[in-house]
């Protein structure tokens, strides 16, 4: 009301219903904002149990350069030391002399190196974070790769192992055995460099990932993905089947080639 005329200025009128979706519709509003700020934006990582891989993978990364400077500075204080070998007319050594020491008496003979129950745990946490984490290494510096161990393996499919590798019989991989329809995944991000059918093998989808890697899959039903498209790890390729003249039931017959080399499956990862 205005107070000098009393004409009436706005007016509100309350009920139940109204106020009780005024309510709820802030309250929905406040959960769409807050599960969107948890699931797209940095924010989450400050949120107890939504902690980075990446970071962990980073840390482990630093550690690994940090050993191998270590180790080439090892390899030429041993060269340096073998130059002085030569000079003064000794023999070449193998490795470095220990270090005399220098305190002038013994003080480490009481000490005892065991490991803590708080050091244990934190070790489990540590390798219990990397245990199911699905990536490669990032070769785009121009790092080398030694072995496909550095590598972690999406398991294609969870099942029993029919027939286990045996290169000399020519039975480059494994097969699989598990329920019909069944989803075969990727075991690494790559490119479908061949999606078709042959006779022997019926429907065979193969991925090409980096370092000369290339993982093959054979007899399925249904193939999910064409040529020349990119896959993700864990990312469904084709359905499990018996298609061809070498398959007797429903199986993945899977192959892992590295360098152009068949490599054993259950070498790298589990399928039980």
């Amino acid at each position: 009301m205005n107070d000098d005329t009393l004409e009436e200025q706005f007016s509100l009128k309350l009920s139940k219903l109204n106020v009780f979706v005024v309510s709820g519709s802030i309250i929905i509003l406040l959960i769409i904002l807050t599960t969107y700020i948890i699931a797209f934006t940095p924010l989450r990582e400050y949120i107890p149990g939504y902690g980075s891989n990446k970071s962990d993978r980073q840390i482990r990364d630093l550690l690994l350069k940090a050993d191998s400077l270590e180790q080439d500075l090892k390899n030429k204080e041993l060269y340096l030391y073998n130059i002085r070998n030569i000079i003064e007319g000794r023999e070449m050594a193998d490795v470095l002399p220990a270090k005399p020491d220098t305190t002038g008496k013994k003080i480490y003979d009481d000490i005892s190196v065991t490991k803590s129950t708080d050091d244990s745990l934190l070790r489990l946490e540590i390798e219990n974070q990397e245990k199911y984490a699905i990536a490669a290494n990032d070769n785009s510096q121009g790092a080398t790769i030694s072995s496909i161990r550095n590598y972690f393996f999406f398991t294609p499919l969870k099942g029993i192992i029919t027939n286990n590798y045996d290169p000399v019989n020519e039975h480059y991989g494994i097969d699989i055995v598990a329920a019909r329809n069944e989803s075969i995944k990727s075991t690494l991000a790559g490119t479908v460099i061949y999606s078709g059918w042959t006779l022997k093998t019926g429907y065979t989808i193969v991925v090409q990932h980096s370092d000369n890697l290339i993982s093959v899959y054979k007899h399925n039903s249904v193939l999910l993905k064409k040529e020349k498209e990119s896959v993700e790890a864990g990312e469904a390729i084709a359905i499990i089947g018996e298609s061809g003249e070498l398959s007797t039931g429903p199986h993945l017959h899977f192959e892992l080639w590295y360098a152009g080399n068949p490599v054993n499956p259950r070498d790298y990862m589990t399928f039980q």
